[in-house]
């Protein structure tokens, strides 16, 4: 019996027994709900009723399917040859959580996935529902909707409503990241998962629209990585300012106090930002809400780390195959010494970056 049907079958088994269990019974629910509405990609494109700029879509996303396995040497298995529309804009939510002077994210661990720094909801009002017992309990809570979701394999994923409207280069990315978890993932370390994942997706977009995307897919692209870098290091500096403060000698009192002017200087600095790109408003709804920590550590800690990847993709001299083997060398190391590892890449990195060009 195939290995993922005999898991569909366990899942299957599991439902009834689970159905009063708290947050399993909502993931399994969740999980459930991805596998009954998922149709063949194959099917949905010789369907004369399926809408054309639909069957378009799904036509240019199995091309990246097939680029991911055979220029990336990523997973070629069931994952992203199907097809769901869930009916809502985010797959799931995750709740993150920090205290109020600390910017370290508070842990969950769960099989499979090991220990990791959020909590994922199938349903929004659970997922808010629960971020308030946190916050409650005095942490700080940040909810956000993602578009993506992975079961690292366990199950053949399919590709979401929640992500077909992206731009080509972006949803090539995003499944190249997906699939990237696929291929290599440490459970219990996010970070390096994460930034592994991440460093994939660059290289990747990169080969895909060398080889299929056209000169405005590369300057749109271009254009959203620079803000997306801008962004990310926007909040990296903040986030520094901050637990600077959180390590120093002031009150308590006195941190928040600080802590609030820091936020502000965070806002006046992205207005600032948003003048440089013309206007460009397209993270507005980060910071519509009220900002702090775990939201300020979901964005940076998990980046922190890809310029260490992509070192070592360099020293493999780009060969993609034995990159994976050198990250799945490194995830083998204890956590020290897989972190000491990853820095003397990162310092690597700056100097081959600061080098002058032959």
């Amino acid at each position: 019996m195939p290995y993922r049907l005999t898991r569909l079958i366990l899942l299957a088994l599991l439902m009834p027994a689970l159905a009063s269990c708290g947050y399993y019974a909502q993931s399994i629910r969740g999980q459930w709900e991805l596998i009954s509405k998922r149709q063949p990609i194959e099917t949905l494109l010789a369907d004369p009723h399926t809408p054309a700029a639909l069957r378009e879509k799904l036509r240019r996303a199995q091309q990246m399917r097939r680029f991911a396995s055979e220029t990336l040497a990523l997973p070629d298995n069931g994952s992203y040859r199907d097809y769901a529309d869930l009916g809502r804009p985010f797959v799931v939510w995750n709740v993150f959580a920090a205290r109020p002077l600390s910017l370290r994210l508070e842990t969950w661990c769960f099989p499979v996935a090991g220990c990791v720094g959020y909590r994922g909801y199938f349903d929004q009002a659970e997922a808010r529902a629960y971020a308030a017992e946190l916050a409650a309990q005095g942490l700080e809570t940040y909810v956000a909707g993602i578009g993506a979701y992975s079961t690292l394999g366990w199950f053949d994923d399919p590709l979401l409503n929640t992500v077909l409207h992206r731009p080509p280069p972006r949803l090539a990315g995003l499944m190249f990241h997906e699939l990237a978890h696929q291929r290599v993932y440490v459970p219990g370390d996010t970070a390096f998962n994460e930034a592994f994942a991440s460093a994939v997706e660059q290289e990747g977009v990169r080969r895909w629209l060398a080889r299929h995307g056209n000169a405005q897919q590369r300057a749109q692209y271009a254009r959203f990585r620079q803000r997306q870098d801008d962004f990310v290091e926007l909040v990296s500096t903040t986030r520094d300012r901050l637990a600077a403060l959180y390590a120093g000698a002031l009150s308590e009192a006195e941190k928040h106090a600080r802590k609030a002017e820091i936020i502000a200087a965070l806002r006046t600095d992205y207005a600032a930002l948003k003048r440089r790109w013309g206007g460009y408003a397209g993270y507005d709804a980060w910071f519509a809400g009220p900002l702090n920590n775990p939201q300020l550590a979901a964005v940076t800690t998990y980046r922190d780390g890809v310029p260490a990847f992509l070192a070592l993709l360099r020293a493999q001299g780009g060969d993609l195959a034995a990159f994976y083997r050198e990250v799945e060398v490194l995830g083998e190391l204890p956590v020290k010494e897989r972190q000491t590892r990853l820095r003397s890449l990162s310092v690597a990195n700056l100097a081959a970056l600061a080098a002058p060009s032959p």
